[in-house]
């Protein structure tokens, strides 16, 4: 069964810009109220009121516990309640593994895996009253091996087994959980990163064209209709969406 998403209340991570932000629009178009989390209060608090009275924001950082609490008391409060969570709050770490400095990529595992785990752990007493669900953000990282991309990878791969695991383990609750894997989408992550301007990043996008057996990049839409279904679809947990336009195909038309 399909659930309406009509009245739901959500949890959206990082939803100030990107993925995020496309999401907290997309169910809210739908009727979902709709908790906007990110690090820039200005940024989410401008989404949320540009969605309107559906939407709220909550500034806040994912890998600190007390802002952990408050974004799930701000989702209950806002939505009367909590139906969803996405974890999509994540940063990004590219270089060669010989350059790597520890506690760089343990921030990137501790915003990317463990602030997902903890903030699901805080959901479940709420998620449990009414079956809901929980979705993960992973990345298309982990179908193709992008060299000096070994950090992001391993988050995203974590993140992608956890849903699995927790779908065991939260099953029996009536709480699903699930993965999108997102292909190639034009985002702030990268640029955010300092690896490319934006035009720097679009253009890179486009070399890889060729690549996409239905001959385009992705856009925010596109993983947002995927994930709605995600929260809604009653009978799916433990899966993971690969929603890449066919870039994990591994073709080209070159």
């Amino acid at each position: 069964m399909i659930r309406s998403l009509d009245g739901a209340s959500i949890l959206v991570t990082g939803g100030g810009s990107g993925l995020g932000e496309g999401m907290a629009r997309y169910f809210a178009s739908l009727g979902a109220r709709v908790t906007i989390t990110g690090r820039r209060a200005d940024k989410v608090q401008a989404v949320a009121e540009s969605i309107g009275p559906q939407a709220c924001a909550v500034a806040g950082d994912v890998t600190d516990a007390t802002d952990r609490a408050a974004m799930i008391a701000a989702a209950v409060a806002h939505g009367g309640g909590l139906q969803g969570l996405v974890n999509n709050a994540a940063n990004m770490l590219r270089g060669p593994i010989t350059e790597l400095a520890e506690a760089a990529v343990l921030d990137i595992l501790n915003t990317n895996v463990v602030a997902g785990m903890m903030l699901t752990g805080l959901a479940v007493p709420h998620l449990a009253r009414d079956g809901g669900a929980v979705l993960f953000l992973g990345s298309v990282h982990t179908r193709r091996a992008y060299p000096g991309a070994s950090t992001y990878a391993a988050s995203k791969g974590a993140v992608e087994v956890l849903a699995k695991v927790l779908a065991a383990e939260l099953g029996p609750q009536r709480i699903r959980v699930n993965c999108v894997i997102p292909g190639a989408v034009p985002t702030e992550l990268n640029v955010r990163a300092g690896l490319y301007t934006d035009a720097e990043h679009i253009a890179r996008l486009k070399t890889m064209l060729p690549d996409h057996p239905l001959g385009r990049i992705g856009t925010p839409g596109d993983i947002a209709e995927a994930a709605a279904y995600l929260l809604a679809a009653d009978w799916v947990t433990g899966q993971s969406l690969v929603v890449d336009g066919g870039l994990s195909l591994g073709v080209s038309y070159k």
